[in-house]
């Protein structure tokens, strides 16, 4: 990250401010650790001490024979990577996909399209950063998305003059591809979690690359995002936090966003607070940031110490849009236009997350009927893999194409795959058609029928 000494130097207030959170977490974490008997446990109230514990245990989603016997079986994966190790019940899930959840960064594009229109290196940091960290409402839902299945694909249109596509290019290990495109930026990920099952808990790596492209200035932005932490999963409320650095790099002129998520302390000390600096390729800083990643986010130019620069104020560049109350999942109103199908394109394909059954027998609140679906789709999963094997196929993504570069991440090495173009002349040919659309909730979800087998 450049020379860490300077960037310790020239964080100012924010630094100690981290410190002393991260103190109390630490605390908290320790008073608590194999509560009430259970070998593992550690609940953790965000709203409270450590005296209100033994109470906050009994709160939570599940029911406690329901919760006794699920911890009994999860944990002998204490320490694991569970990403695709556990069959989970639908009762945890959101109707809605990994891939479907990918496209939620797309809600707040105005602000990529502010970057691109920016002739202002260190403001179209500031925009981008923002855009990055707007996600993150949406990621404090503590429902577990739908894993895809391989070949599964998410299609958005009618927002921002975006076409977004995501597809699974990999079951074992789990991984999707994302592109987004108009006449601003182009996006580009490679999508690939790793976690730690730790008890009542799960650590998150984000082990992925984004890239986005500023077409204005041809400004290529690469993205590190901080882990995130799944608090209380069997026992407790549970709740996320995503303590640790944020990094966005303009790999054109070397400048950066560096900014930092603290972590909560107790009584809900520092949660939700992001604080950073934008800095030159020097490594000095420019611009400072502060604001709640759940709330709003903010700007203000500053001096080589850090500080605000005198006769400038604040100014905020995002604010979070309203959302439904009471909503039974916590969905933005962007959140379930995704579900909806009016933001999807003309022949949607039959890959297409909406038309998962499982999904959507979990949106109409039929819990039975969704967990019948969702095994019944594993089940068929795997028959098609044992039907590959058979025939010596393998599987290839249809839209993107994996390429040969290896990318280093702070988890871990990451196989790239790139958009491959194929998609535009699909969609290009769709909208041209002038063949009568069937009623698209009738399509059958099909991922496998796209599959373009190769003899190995």
């Amino acid at each position: 990250m450049g020379t860490p000494q300077k960037e310790n130097e020239s964080k100012g207030f924010f630094s100690a401010m981290s410190s002393r959170f991260s103190v109390f977490s630490n605390a908290m974490h320790r008073s608590v650790n194999g509560l009430l008997g259970y070998e593992g446990v550690e609940v953790i109230n965000p709203e409270g001490g450590k005296d209100d514990v033994e109470d906050e245990v009994q709160r939570g989603r599940w029911k406690p024979e329901e919760r006794d016997s699920y911890w009994k079986m999860m944990q002998n994966y204490v320490g694991a990577d569970v990403t695709s190790l556990v069959t989970l019940p639908v009762i945890i899930f959101e109707p809605m996909t990994m891939i479907q959840k990918m496209a939620e960064l797309m809600e707040y594009s105005y602000l990529l399209d502010k970057a691109d229109e920016s002739e202002d290196p260190y403001m179209q940091l500031v925009y981008a950063s923002s855009w990055a960290i707007s996600v993150y409402f949406a990621y404090q839902r503590t429902w577990k998305p739908f894993n895809p299945i391989l070949g599964e694909t998410y299609e958005l249109t009618n927002h921002g003059g975006i076409t977004f596509l995501a597809e699974q290019v990999s079951h074992h290990p789990p991984m999707s591809a994302g592109h987004a495109e108009n006449e601003h930026f182009t996006y580009d990920v490679t999508s690939k979690l790793k976690t730690k099952f730790l008890g009542n808990s799960v650590d998150v790596y984000p082990v992925g690359r984004t890239r986005v492209t500023l077409k204005r200035h041809g400004v290529v932005l690469d993205l590190v995002p901080p882990p995130t932490k799944v608090n209380n999963l069997i026992f407790g409320r549970t709740w996320i936090d995503s303590p640790g650095e944020m990094i966005m790099t303009n790999l054109t002129t070397g400048d950066k966003a560096v900014l930092y998520f603290q972590q909560c302390g107790w009584f809900g000390a520092g949660r939700y607070e992001v604080d950073g600096y934008i800095y030159n390729s020097a490594e000095e800083p420019k611009i400072l940031m502060t604001g709640k990643w759940n709330q709003s986010m903010n700007y203000q130019p500053c001096d080589l110490e850090g500080e605000p620069l005198p006769n400038t104020e604040l100014k905020e560049v995002w604010h979070v849009a309203d959302v439904p109350p009471n909503d039974k999942f916590q969905y933005t109103h962007f959140a379930h236009k995704l579900n909806s199908f009016d933001t999807a394109p003309k022949k949607l394909l039959a890959s297409d997350s909406r038309l998962r059954p499982d999904r959507y027998a979990l949106e109409m609140g039929d819990l039975s009927k969704s967990g019948t679906e969702k095994s019944s789709l594993e089940e068929r999963q795997r028959a098609e893999k044992r039907a590959r094997e058979e025939k010596g196929h393998k599987f290839t993504p249809r839209w993107f194409d994996l390429t040969e570069e290896v990318t280093p991440t702070p988890w871990g090495e990451l196989e790239i795959y790139q958009y491959n173009g194929k998609y535009d002349e699909h969609r290009a040919a769709a909208d041209n058609s002038n063949s009568i659309d069937a009623d698209v909730k009738s399509i059958e979800f099909n991922p496998w029928q796209y599959a373009d087998l190769a003899t190995e």
